[in-house]
Order: C-alpha cells, then sequence, then structure tokens
C-alpha cells in the first residue's frame, strides 16, 4: 500500500500531460501511485497514459468509455486509490520539486491528519509565476493541528481539492463524492473542512496551476451549464442539513455560496446574456430560503449588492454596473482609437478593401514569408485545382522573387495594391508560416495555418526557456496565431506541441502533411525526371546533405568539409546541396558550385523532388528527417554539435537516442558509415521502422484530400488513414531503373 494516492483526471491535454505525468514521477518522494483517469478524451491523451504506464508500474490507467466530466472522473479514480493519503492533480497542472516529500513530512510531522491544506501558485504562458494571494492562511500560527473551528479564515481559500492531501479513511467514514457538473470541487471542499477534526496547513508551494492562455477552462466557458452552481451548494446545505452538528457553518457557507453567486453573475464570460435575469432570480430565490437567522451583511458596496439580491431586485443591480460597463466602454473605445491609429499605417486602400465583402471564392497563398510556390501550401493548391476548380487560387509573392513562379501560377507582389486586395477580400488565407502584424483578421475570414516541419527543436512558448530566442516578442506571436482557424499536422507528437506552445482557439487538422503525399504516390516515373533534372547518371548514388539553420551562427557554415567528403566517396557518388532558406547565397557555396564536386540545389523549388531523387538523406536537426522518412529510405543523423544544439535551441527528444537511422557525431565517423554501407544496416532500418510509425502516423498519401474537403467544402466525414502497413512509398532510384533496365 503506498503512502500517497494521486488522482488524475484526464481530459483533451495531451499537450500538457506528459509535463503533468513528469512532475510527478520525478520526484525525489517515490512512495505513491498515479490513478489517471481518461475521461474518454478525443485526443491522444489515452496513448500518452498507456506509454507511461508501461514504463513505471506506479500508474494505474482507467479507460472510460464515455465522457463523464471532471467530478465523476475523479470518482472513478478514487474507487481505485490505495495510498493512505489521497491527493487530486488536474492534468494540465505540475507539482513543484520536492513537493510530495514536503507533504510527507508534513503529515509525519502533525501526527497524520485527516487533511493536510498546501499552498499553490499561478503560472502564465509568459513565464510569470504569481503567489496565491491568500497565502499567509497557510502560516503555522497557533497549534499545529486544528479544527476549522480555530482557523475558519480557511474557508477564504480558492475552493478546490487540488491544493490538499486527505486521508483516506476520512473520505470513506464522510461519504465524499464528487457531484457532476461545474463547481464540483464546493461541496467536496466546504463539505470536508467543516466535517474534519484533525486539519494541518504547509506553507509550501507544492502544485503549479497552469493558467491557460485558450480553452480547458470553464470559468472562460459561455454556458447555461454555470446554474449547475445551484445545485452543488444545494448539496452544501443538504449536508448541513443532515448533519445538526455542524449547524454553526451555515453562516459561514451562506456567504460563501452568495459571493460565488455574484461572481458568477458579474464575471463576463460565464453566462449567455439572455440567462442572466433568470440567473439572478435564482440566486435571489436561494438568499430568501437560506438566509441565516441574524446574518449580517458586508459593509459597503459588497453589502449593497446583498441586500439586492436579498429584494430580487435585477434591475437596481443593472442599474448600478451601468456606470461600470461605461467606464469600461470609454476605455474601449480608447483602445480602438488606437488601433485605428496604428491601421491607418497599413493605407487607406487596405482599410477600404476590408469594407468590403469577402470574396467567397478567393484563396491566398503564402510560403516560407512569400520566398516561393512551395511546401504544404502548393500541395493543397494543386489539390484545389482538382477537387474545388470553382476556386480563384492566387500567390503572394515578395518582389525578388517573382521570377521564380511557375508558369501558369497567378500571384501578387507582396506590398502591392493587389497584395493588399486579395488579403482584405480572400475568404480563405493559406500560410506555413505567419502572415505579417498588419493583416487584420476579418470575421467570417479562414486563416489555414500548415505549419513547414516535425518538430524537433523548441517551438513557440517553448522558447523562451532558451537563449537562442531572447529576441522573440512572445506575445506579438500569440497574436499571430490567434488568427488561425486550422492548424495542420502530420502526426499525434506535432499536434500535442502545436496546441501547447500555440495555445489559440484554432481546430487541430491529423491530417498529414500535403507536400509528402507525392513521396507516398509517385512512381518510377517521377523519380526518373526527378534524378534527370539534376543531372544525375543512371546508377550514379546521390546522397542528399541538408543541413539545418543554428541561430547561433551568423551564416552557413557546414559542419563537413564537403570537397573532402566527395573525393572520400568517389566519382560515382554525388552531394546534392541544400543549404536551409535563411542563408540565401554564400561565399562558401559558391566556392564548392565552382570546384564541380558537388551539386547546390539550395535554390531548388521543390524540396520533394530532391527527395525522390537521392538514394538517402544526411542531416543534422533539419525537420526534412521527418519528411524523408516517409520514402523509408536511409537517413544518415550526423550531429558533431548536438551539445551544443540541445542547449542553445532546446529539442523535444534526444535524436542520438531515438534516431532516424545511423549516426555520426564527427566526420570520420560519417566517412566510415557512408563508405561502409553500414549507413543501410539492419539496425539503422530498425531504428527508421520505429521512427516512421511514430513521426508520419498520417502520411499516407492522401493529406492534400483530407484538408481540402474538410476547410474548402465542409466535408465533416473524415477520410480513413490508410493502414501504416499497407502503405506504399515512391520507389528508390534503383527500384526506378529496374523497368528501363528490362527494355
Amino acid at each position: 500500500m503506498p503512502k500517497l494516492s494521486l488522482v488524475v483526471p484526464v481530459y483533451k491535454v495531451q499537450g500538457y500531460l506528459p509535463e503533468c505525468l513528469d512532475s510527478v514521477l520525478g520526484q525525489d518522494y517515490t512512495d505513491f501511485e498515479i490513478i489517471a483517469v481518461d475521461d474518454c478524451s478525443p485526443d491522444g491523451s489515452g496513448a500518452i497514459l498507456d506509454e507511461y504506464a508501461r514504463r513505471d508500474a506506479r500508474i494505474h490507467v482507467i479507460h472510460l468509455t464515455e465522457n463523464v466530466g471532471l467530478g465523476r472522473a475523479r470518482n472513478a479514480g478514487l474507487e481505485k486509490a490505495q495510498g493512505e493519503y489521497v491527493l487530486f492533480l488536474d492534468s494540465d497542472d505540475t507539482l513543484s520539486d520536492g513537493a510530495l516529500t514536503a507533504i510527507s513530512e508534513r503529515l509525519a510531522a502533525t501526527g497524520d491528519p485527516e487533511i493536510l491544506v498546501f499552498d499553490y501558485a499561478r503560472t502564465y504562458w509568459d513565464g510569470q509565476v504569481r503567489p496565491n494571494q491568500r497565502a499567509d492562511l497557510l502560516k503555522s500560527d497557533g497549534p499545529e493541528v486544528f479544527r476549522l473551528a480555530e482557523r475558519p479564515q480557511l474557508l477564504d481559500l480558492l475552493q478546490i481539492v487540488w491544493n490538499k492531501a486527505y486521508r483516506r479513511d476520512f473520505i470513506t467514514r464522510t461519504g465524499l463524492t464528487f457531484p457532476p457538473g461545474y463547481y464540483e470541487d464546493a461541496p467536496w471542499t466546504f463539505c470536508s473542512l467543516i466535517s474534519a477534526e484533525r486539519i494541518a496547513v504547509l506553507d509550501r508551494v507544492c502544485v503549479l496551476y497552469r493558467q491557460r492562455r485558450e480553452g480547458g477552462n470553464i470559468l472562460k466557458t459561455v454556458s447555461r451549464k454555470h446554474f449547475d452552481v445551484f445545485d452543488q451548494y444545494r448539496r452544501v446545505f443538504d449536508f448541513l442539513d443532515a448533519h445538526e452538528e455542524l449547524d454553526r457553518w451555515r453562516g459561514p457557507l451562506f456567504r460563501k455560496m452568495v459571493d460565488h453567486y455574484l461572481t458568477v453573475l458579474e464575471r463576463p464570460g460565464r453566462l449567455p446574456r439572455e440567462a442572466r435575469a433568470e440567473f439572478f432570480h435564482r440566486a435571489s430565490a436561494d438568499y430568501r430560503a437560506r438566509l441565516p437567522k441574524g446574518f449580517q451583511k458586508p459593509a459597503g458596496g459588497r453589502g449593497h449588492k446583498y441586500a439586492m439580491l436579498e429584494r430580487d431586485a435585477y434591475a437596481a443591480m443593472m442599474s448600478a454596473s451601468t456606470a461600470v460597463k461605461l467606464r469600461r466602454t470609454v476605455r474601449k473605445r480608447t483602445r480602438d482609437a488606437l488601433n485605428r491609429s496604428k491601421r491607418s499605417a497599413m493605407g487607406v486602400h487596405y482599410q477600404s478593401q476590408l469594407r468590403l465583402p469577402l470574396d467567397e471564392n478567393l484563396v491566398l497563398f503564402s510560403a516560407y514569408w512569400s520566398r516561393s510556390v512551395s511546401c504544404n501550401p502548393a500541395a493543397i493548391d494543386a489539390e484545389l485545382a482538382r477537387l474545388a476548380p470553382h476556386l480563384r487560387r492566387v500567390w503572394a509573392i515578395r518582389p525578388d522573387a517573382v521570377d521564380q513562379v511557375p508558369k501558369g501560377v497567378e500571384y501578387v507582389r507582396v506590398g502591392s495594391r493587389a497584395y493588399w486586395t486579395a488579403l482584405a477580400r480572400a475568404k480563405y488565407l493559406v500560410n506555413n508560416v505567419n502572415f505579417a502584424d498588419a493583416v487584420v483578421k476579418r470575421e467570417g475570414q479562414i486563416h489555414l495555418q500548415t505549419h513547414h516541419g516535425t518538430p524537433l527543436k523548441t517551438m513557440g512558448l517553448d522558447q523562451q526557456k532558451y537563449p537562442a530566442s531572447t529576441d522573440m516578442n512572445f506575445e506579438k506571436l500569440l497574436e499571430r496565431c490567434d488568427r488561425w482557424d486550422y492548424s495542420i499536422s502530420s502526426n499525434r507528437f506535432s499536434t500535442a506541441i502545436w496546441e501547447r506552445v500555440y495555445p489559440c482557439s484554432y481546430v487541430s487538422l491529423e491530417t498529414g502533411y500535403p507536400r509528402n503525399d507525392v513521396l507516398v504516390n509517385a512512381g518510377a516515373e517521377e523519380v526518373r525526371r526527378a534524378r534527370a533534372a539534376l543531372g544525375l547518371a543512371d546508377g550514379a548514388k546521390a546522397f542528399l546533405y541538408m543541413p539545418t539553420h543554428r541561430e547561433y551562427q551568423p551564416g552557413f557554415t557546414p559542419s563537413l568539409d564537403l570537397a573532402r567528403l566527395a573525393e572520400e566517396l568517389g566519382p560515382d557518388v554525388t552531394l546534392l546541396l541544400r543549404g536551409h532558406y535563411f542563408y540565401g547565397s554564400s561565399p562558401h557555396i559558391a566556392e564548392l558550385r565552382r570546384s564541380g564536386r558537388i551539386v547546390d540545389v539550395s535554390g531548388h523549388p521543390r524540396v520533394e523532388e530532391l527527395y525522390l531523387a537521392a538514394d538517402a538523406l544526411i542531416t543534422d536537426y533539419s525537420s526534412a528527417m521527418f519528411d524523408y522518412a516517409v520514402l523509408d529510405r536511409p537517413i544518415i543523423v550526423y550531429a558533431p554539435d548536438w551539445d551544443i544544439y540541445s542547449a542553445v535551441r532546446g529539442t523535444y527528444f534526444d535524436l542520438l537516442q531515438e534516431p532516424p537511422g545511423a549516426v555520426a557525431t564527427s566526420q570520420a565517423e560519417l566517412i566510415r558509415l557512408l563508405g561502409s554501407g553500414d549507413y543501410d544496416s539492419r539496425d539503422a532500418a530498425g531504428r527508421r521502422d520505429a521512427f516512421r510509425r511514430r513521426f508520419c502516423e498520417f502520411d499516407d498519401g492522401h493529406a492534400a484530400e483530407r484538408v481540402v474537403r474538410r476547410v474548402f467544402l465542409g466535408d465533416q466525414t473524415p477520410l480513413p488513414f490508410v493502414p501504416f502497413d499497407e502503405r506504399s512509398h515512391a520507389p528508390t532510384p534503383a527500384q526506378a531503373l529496374e523497368p528501363v533496365e528490362r527494355a
């Protein structure tokens, strides 16, 4: 029997769940169990729990067959708990370092009380940590163990269950369970505190309470479910009615009830406008029905609100709040004026176009900051031409890149009147990065964020922890992401990361990457054509080298001596070099090009054709590895500076431990791998297979079709995925030549 049982209810938290579990499993105290309850979560949370349970026997997972809500999910976990004490932890929150040791030691020092109350702090997306404003109530003044009557001010702590450890026999004896509905913490918290004979406190932050920017918080959800608060306080007072010995608490709990009702009524973003009067009248009825004899109203404005509630004076209450609303309106108008002033910098023309109706049949594409017609947006463009030819497809292209636009593609030059017209009028905006800050998200406009890779390196808000991103304005970043309606993902790993690091109100589309469809569907002819376009001889082996950008280096300086590598590999091997698009042209690349020892493909418009042409990929930390893995061809990770890169930029997993194939950390080792053929060994193939199954799970050749049908055609029926083991992929260069040789 463990000392502590932690009950963790889980629902739609795949982006936060690993951090929650890691915070528990990483504690220096080990005498605990985790009862994790998958409340029929529609995302990847259940699979994450199962994976953790496979690695650690202290985790017990319950998969509910229907969504029952937070309270009843906790009940399901409580039934399975075996510990002497039970703690509740919400699955987007975390434990602070050493929390369980501190809790266990305090329980022992206070003689195993029925309830131990500990502290928490709020954490925010921008890294702020704010202490509990009533932390003073947890100071160890007076007896170490006490009844609530000796410290009634504890009722003024936030009404939550996860800042306490409960002795399990006390829970059983008291008959405590969680009710359904919103505000389920109130009956449990109040009824347990007033019932306990022995309470202790711990003046230490043990829980980090995540304040999610978007989603996951009922307090920010407009719904009639906020009416559940009436049922919760009915349960509280039913408990009092059943326990005459607790009658002294009617006054304090009446005050808590009224304060809670007023909070729900007054806070914006909770009650639908048309339900506010009904809520007020029900609150007033509860007030009059439960008013204790001799109750003294609070002084000042709060007491005035109590009086209006007692009289059921809804009109008077609304009149009293008008002045407050008026002040808010004045402030809002001031902000709007400032925003209009800022937007005026966009130009009179853009402003005029924003006032015109949207063009329901116009799609504006951009890729890599309008540098090219490429990536996921280009694949979606092509599929739109097939499935929705009535839509007009236009690309935003920088003036210095228009000569690279393929023939027949309609485009507008970034900064031109036509560009601002398209931004203002297009129904659909598709990009693999973000549009500029100046772009206004119009009502009815749909922004589709395709991304341009599976993240190995940290992204979004996670970059705040690393020195490479100290100059990034994260508030502006999230304002840009607030414009997204859809976010595309090629695997559940990415979905969980995007939802955490870009915490905005978009819909995740787990479709696969449209740009990878060709890697599944291409045949021998496409492979031969890609090689011929690069001048690769039949039978020649081609290695594609794709290093990524390093923030700590000012320009492109390959960590490989490419000329020497070419010489070592011999004349039958061609090196295709594709520098990161951040670098552009560089003297070093020009010198290598003149030597003729490599083929510089940095300016090639379609990286997918390079993938088709190459026999193997050499890369360091580029997301190219995730896409190239779709082809099931050899991948060699060349990582001579892994320690530096992972420390400066941060990564989501250890690439040296979970690579997509062979790994080299020096040029000599790389040359040995390539020369001996060990880069294509059985061991390397096994690593590649595991990597593919994890990161290419949605790439079955139909990603673009899924996106077009959902976003542009409104089809809500998902296209089924081809089972992983039944998927094909483009033939290798050697396989593509076989028909030619037989002929």
